[in-house]
């Protein structure tokens, strides 16, 4: 019986892309108890990948989430488009957006920690060469957004809604054979909620498709374009001005673009890790600390700021941000610790990422000034 279960659920996310179009659920939860009912991705040939209704989408610079790769598709209402706003769109009812993670890996199986892109424009993911973990899927109801958090099985056929979220031990390979064992938690449906609620009491919204997330090009099935303009071309995004310049645009830290300062690449990480609970109207603002790239550098942005936190949760440590001195910063220690009652973000990673530390480090140690 479970082998038949497993078949059939196989050739029903394999006949996914011959829907007309992903699901319609306005309102109601009825929600589909397997991924393959919301019809965004498909299998084919061997691959994972976007229905033709689905359009694949990428973002400047991504939350860090335990080194995990990530797959993220877009789907509106036919006739529907998002209505530009330099902070956020405005998402007609029943948009559906899914962000599947995943690991690359070797041909001995074994899950790397790299940072190489995997997707292939024209096929999608090919299954042979990554391990799916899983698939978060926000929807936009009358209510507003619903997320929901799908776990994939062992033979990437489906995935399962879990709402009480699950976990994963995983050991990941870098260049060197160097082996990192992560505690790969995936979060239940109340944490995803809660992450995105990126204004206290306003309920959970999308996080990465804003304008200068999403300001970049992208490597599409038929060429490379910036994904703002061809989501316009598409019909998809209303009101986008003419001008590009006057888009904002996040840095592509850790690989910057010609004329992208370390400083820009450290707020656009700081964006896309802190800001979603640290700006003023988050659910972090009564820290008083706020990584928002609207909050100029400050002390609002930590800079010589007392921490509202004492004694562990601080390191002892007096200030958020030293200026020239990244070992006496509580940033960076509450970003180097893996203790959940000390570290930052709280939620989606089980180690310390090394990159973004090295990043801050070095931006902190170049600030002017003292305490």
């Amino acid at each position: 019986m479970t082998r038949w279960l497993t078949l059939a659920a196989a050739l029903l996310l394999a006949a996914c892309g011959k829907q007309s179009a992903p699901l319609y659920l306005p309102e109601g939860d009825d929600y589909p108890q397997t991924l393959s009912g919301w019809g965004m991705l498909q299998l084919a040939d061997g691959h994972l990948q976007p229905v033709a209704a689905a359009l694949p989408y990428d973002v400047n610079t991504p939350l860090f989430s335990d080194y995990a790769h990530k797959l993220r598709t877009l789907w509106m209402p036919p006739g529907q488009a998002a209505q530009y706003g330099e902070e956020h769109f405005e998402f007609p009812t029943g948009t559906v957006l899914s962000k599947t993670f995943y690991y690359p890996k070797d041909a001995q199986g074994r899950l790397l920690r790299n940072s190489s892109d995997d997707r292939d424009p024209q096929h999608g993911l090919e299954l042979a060469k990554v391990q799916l973990v899983e698939t978060r899927i926000l929807v936009k109801q009358k209510t507003g957004w619903v997320a929901l958090p799908y776990v994939w099985d062992a033979a990437q056929r489906e995935a399962t809604l879990e709402w009480a979220g699950a976990s994963q031990d995983l050991n990941l390979y870098d260049a060197a054979g160097q082996r990192l064992a992560i505690d790969y938690q995936v979060p239940d449906a109340n944490q995803c909620a809660g992450c995105h609620e990126e204004r206290h009491g306003q309920g959970p919204n999308p996080l990465g498709p804003k304008a200068r997330h999403l300001n970049k090009d992208f490597a599409y099935a038929d060429g490379p374009a910036n994904q703002l303009q061809h989501w316009a071309q598409r019909g998809l995004l209303s009101g986008l001005p003419q001008a590009l310049a006057g888009v904002p645009q996040n840095a592509l830290w850790g690989q910057p673009r010609p004329g992208e300062s370390l400083e820009q690449q450290a707020r656009s990480y700081l964006d896309a890790n802190c800001a979603h609970c640290h700006n003023p109207k988050g659910p972090a603002r009564t820290s008083g600390l706020l990584l928002d790239p609207g909050t100029p550098l400050s002390i609002a942005s930590g800079l010589c700021k007392q921490p509202v936190a004492a004694g562990k949760g601080s390191g002892d440590r007096l200030v958020d941000v030293h200026p020239g001195q990244p070992d006496r910063s509580v940033l960076i220690y509450r970003m180097e610790s893996t203790d959940p009652s000390v570290m930052m973000p709280e939620l989606g990673r089980s180690v310390s990422h090394r990159e973004g530390v090295d990043l801050l480090t070095r931006w902190i140690t170049g600030l002017d000034g003292g305490c």
